[in-house]
């Protein structure tokens, strides 16, 4: 695939101090509520284990038989009955079961994860024993030490995970403890990347006057972060007009068409026309917030939708995760990521009906803010843990909800 590269143009200027939002401007913490409300689950598939890391569950996760399937010894030593002296009638091993029943003053050699027999009361750690004359001695276990339980973790049909749990790498070792072969999932959303804009450079250092590509490496990661799919990543130049429409209309195989640059309402801005030609439904028609205000996010006739983003690298990250988050979350039938508080340190400028995302980083304090998080910055974001949403009565130390990675 070719190199792509991203648009750097001027956000509007923050607002003086008292100024209110654009009239439509939605609230940041409304917004991603709208996102992820707005989205419809991709109808489940089936995938084999291997293939299940990073998809969404689609149904819950049940127990196909209890776990552990049977007694199972939990340490190296000896499965014992009654009290010492023990007499050793055999060896089970892990895979290898002695098959019989243990009497009072009689054990055998055990290890971890083998089958306890009958008759077994407790395991005696090997280190805490001693033989002699082909006896054990130690100290009485009491009933079921160091002993697993057949159903100590799930019984036969339990549930061990719910639907819309994103599968993580324990999961699917779970599903496989439990009996799974396959799991049921929605499938990655499909996404598709057009950077506009005529003044950037694709490789090098950018000459006078132009801009580097940021959000060509950044975007395709970061969808993957958030749950999709990258399926095309192509740059749309400004001119001829025109262009940008044939691409949004052109990606037939995608759920959402990401846009850079084109959110604005300057003369080389075509998204918000391009929408209101096409018929499009406005969720989402910027948001009051610092910085990403011209972000948005309509749904195309026929299903498909469209998420606009700043063309700054910073701006265009902010509103990725403000509103490609959820609705990536909402398509994959994930439930809005909670946001955690935490205190925050750090000095930041805040605007009346405005949110402010900053970046930060852990302290034992809490998080603190990173420097370097202008529009066109990525320095903070990239060195920072997290991202910091502050209203505009936030003051330093005070708590702030947190967007973590994949948030």
């Amino acid at each position: 695939m070719p190199p792509v590269t991203v648009s750097a143009v001027a956000e509007p200027s923050p607002p003086a101090v008292g100024a209110s939002p654009h009239p439509q401007a939605v609230p940041w913490k409304e917004a991603r509520i709208r996102a992820h409300r707005a989205a419809r689950p991709a109808p489940p598939l089936c995938v084999p284990l291997c293939d299940a890391t990073g998809l969404t569950l689609a149904g819950d996760l049940l127990a196909l038989g209890p776990h552990p399937a049977f007694d199972t010894a939990a340490m190296d030593g000896y499965a014992v009955s009654g009290p010492p002296p023990w007499t050793i009638r055999g060896t089970a091993r892990a895979g290898m079961a002695w098959r019989g029943t243990l009497a009072p003053g009689e054990c055998v050699r055990i290890s971890t994860g083998a089958l306890v027999p009958p008759g077994a009361h407790g395991v005696v750690p090997l280190e805490v024993t001693t033989i002699a004359g082909g006896q054990v001695s130690g100290s009485v276990p009491s009933e079921g030490r160091h002993i697993r339980r057949a159903g100590e973790d799930a019984g036969v049909g339990d549930r061990l995970a719910p639907a819309g749990t994103r599968i993580e790498p324990a999961l699917v070792g779970l599903a496989a403890a439990a009996g799974h072969d396959t799991l049921p999932v929605r499938p990655r959303p499909r996404v598709a990347v057009l950077i506009s804009g005529d003044e950037l450079d694709h490789a090098g250092v950018p000459g006078p006057g132009r801009v580097r590509d940021a959000l060509g490496p950044l975007l395709p990661d970061l969808v993957t972060e958030l749950g999709g799919e990258t399926t095309a990543l192509c740059h749309v130049p400004d001119h001829p007009h025109g262009r940008l429409a044939r691409e949004v209309h052109g990606h037939d195989g995608a759920d959402v068409i990401v846009v850079t640059g084109s959110t604005s309402v300057g003369t080389t801005d075509q998204l918000r026309r391009l929408l209101a030609h096409s018929a499009a439904r406005m969720v989402v028609d910027t948001v009051a917030c610092r910085p990403g205000h011209p972000m948005l996010l309509a749904e195309l006739p026929g299903g498909r939708w469209v998420v606009g983003l700043p063309g700054n690298p910073y701006a265009a990250l902010v509103a990725a995760r403000t509103l490609l988050g959820p609705l990536v979350a909402g398509l994959s039938g994930r439930a809005l990521p909670r946001l955690p508080l935490m205190p925050v340190h750090g000095k930041a400028k805040v605007a009346p009906g405005y949110t402010r995302l900053v970046p930060v980083s852990w302290t034992d304090e809490g998080c603190r803010i990173a420097a370097g998080y202008g529009a066109a910055f990525l320095r903070g974001a990239a060195s920072g843990d997290a991202l910091a949403a502050i209203g505009p009565h936030w003051t330093d130390g005070s708590p702030a909800p947190l967007l973590l990675p994949r948030g």
